[in-house]
């Protein structure tokens, strides 16, 4: 499933972002009409990729809504995942947009911001809000407006290779940064590998991003400066400097990306690896000797205790002749019982509180199974996690601008300081 962090279309959002505004407000202020022959209001909507997998939970899903909401009819499109973002800014530009569409809150916040969706405070009470983990509600909303409504979560956990971590005389796996610095001199000099890979290529994950809010640094202040030339965020770039000059960070994070950090885990030659814990199926396929040995744990964070999350939502274009009815299926598609359904069949997690209580989630705690104990910690986490990246359409560039000085400190070639200050001044200049 997807994740924020596997959109790889931000090139066509450089070219489009100028004329975005331009679409949006010269499109039409009334789409065409959308009233079935059979005189039912229609109510269009588009998904990412979720055929044939999921053809027939969305099918009953419907038919249960269409039952229960007599005079609605649900036309179900499906959008290869590379192709909606560009698919949904044509629409909408067009005035022809679906009723309801399912994107993530980086995409749909940059439209948010150029008033393409409704403002579903007018259409959406505090009781059905109230369903929804606050923190993952608070993902759909800017300048204090909801644009979206949280449907499902993906996020990362901690996996150890306890066999390694016992090699360095490590009981558990660390919980904290500052932990796991210590875990990565003990490994490294008990055992002559490493205890972990985190990537610095600025094309690739954003967990060190992520790191510096995590470590109580902000990244941006609210006019969207730089705010991470900060002693929060000069000690971040501190501590990965430190770790890389000390050669506690394999050569190869400045040059490869996760899928390298993958490989070493599962060769045996790093003890922890952060990912879902549905790739714990992968390691028993690919490495079944590492999986007898893995343990998970919850996602390591900073000072903050801040985990992150990556959420997917659905909106509703702003244009939409059946705003009533768009969000009465939107609320359906994602009410507890239907969250829990989908979440089952997709190997995903809920963003609706009481479907993450449910014993699918919670019973595996004290379970042998170690999928099952990853699933259950992983759900236990969203009461902390929260999307820790600001919706901004070029957030990309502010990766590649921090990476690169960052690199910079690791290599001798800045000081951390320099770094830090040049990073901020590259971003401000823009």
């Amino acid at each position: 499933m997807g994740t924020v962090r596997r959109w790889k279309t931000f090139g066509l959002l450089a070219l489009v972002g100028l004329c975005l505004s331009w679409l949006i407000s010269c499109s039409p202020s009334q789409p065409s009409s959308s009233t079935s022959a059979e005189g039912n209001v229609e109510v269009e909507f588009w998904t990412m990729q979720l055929q044939p997998q999921f053809t027939d939970y969305f099918n009953e899903l419907i038919a249960s809504f269409e039952q229960e909401n007599p005079g609605i009819q649900v036309k179900w499109v499906d959008v290869p995942w590379g192709d909606m973002q560009s698919k949904i800014l044509t629409a909408v530009s067009a005035g022809t947009a679906p009723d309801v569409v399912n994107l993530n809150p980086d995409f749909a916040a940059q439209l948010a911001g150029r008033n393409a969706w409704l403002n579903l405070d007018d259409h959406i009470d505090s009781v059905a809000r109230e369903q929804y983990l606050p923190r993952i509600w608070e993902a759909n909303q800017l300048d204090g407006q909801t644009f979206g409504i949280p449907w499902y979560l993906t996020t990362s956990v901690a996996m150890a290779n306890t066999q390694l971590l016992q090699q360095a005389g490590i009981a558990a796996p660390p919980s904290t940064y500052e932990e796991l610095a210590d875990v990565a001199r003990q490994v490294r000099e008990s055992t002559g590998k490493y205890a972990f890979f985190v990537t610095f290529v600025p094309t690739d994950s954003a967990d060190v991003l992520q790191s510096f809010v995590q470590m109580g640094a902000d990244l941006l202040d609210a006019e969207g400066n730089a705010a991470f030339d900060s002693p929060q965020g000069r000690a971040v770039f501190q501590y990965w400097t430190d770790l890389y000059q000390q050669g506690l960070l394999p050569r190869e994070v400045l040059t490869q990306g996760h899928r390298r950090g993958i490989e070493l885990f599962q060769a045996g030659e790093t003890a922890l690896l952060s990912s879902g814990p549905q790739f714990l199926k992968t390691i028993e396929t690919n490495a079944p000797a590492i999986a007898q040995v893995t343990e998970t744990a919850p996602q390591i964070t900073g000072n903050t205790a801040k985990k992150s999350v990556a959420v997917m939502n659905v909106v509703i274009p702003r244009n939409t002749p059946s705003p009533e009815e768009a969000v009465a299926f939107a609320l359906y598609l994602t009410n507890n019982a239907n969250q829990l359904e989908f979440a089952k069949a997709a190997n995903v997690l809920p963003s609706t509180q009481e479907a993450l209580t449910d014993p699918y989630f919670t019973a595996g705690a004290e379970a042998d199974d170690a999928l099952e104990r990853a699933k259950a910690i992983s759900a236990a986490q969203m009461t902390e996690a929260e999307v820790l990246l600001p919706p901004i359409e070029s957030i990309k560039e502010l990766q590649r601008i921090v990476y690169d000085h960052l690199q910079a400190a690791m290599l001798g070639e800045l000081s951390v300081d320099e770094a830090a200050t040049r990073a901020a001044a590259e971003w401000d200049a823009r």
